[in-house]
């Protein structure tokens, strides 16, 4: 069953950020991952849930998507991101 990964993002340091994302894609297709949904603008339409950037990936499944998020490959670009921004992230099965 495919699976989501959901990511609230909170930039602080936008050029280390954008270094980051150079280093995320090729990790992301290396699991069979693709991008969803990636910082377009979003609107509260309940609540005061308003993500500064909110990027969603799809995965074939929970297990690829947790093997993407602790595997070597995804650990140098993780490690610029916890530099470069506060996260948020969830894993969900989909439909």
């Amino acid at each position: 069953m495919p699976a989501l990964v959901l990511v609230e993002i909170e930039i602080h340091n936008p050029d280390l950020y954008e270094e980051y994302k150079k280093h995320t894609l090729a990790t992301i297709q290396k699991f069979g991952g693709r991008f969803v949904v990636r910082g377009f603008k979003t609107e509260s339409l309940e609540g005061d849930w308003n993500p500064e950037r909110l990027v969603i990936l799809e995965f074939p499944d929970v297990q690829t998507a947790k093997d993407w998020w602790d595997s070597a490959e995804y650990s140098i670009a993780k490690k610029i991101r916890y530099q470069a921004a506060n996260s948020k992230m969830l894993v969900v099965e989909s439909l």
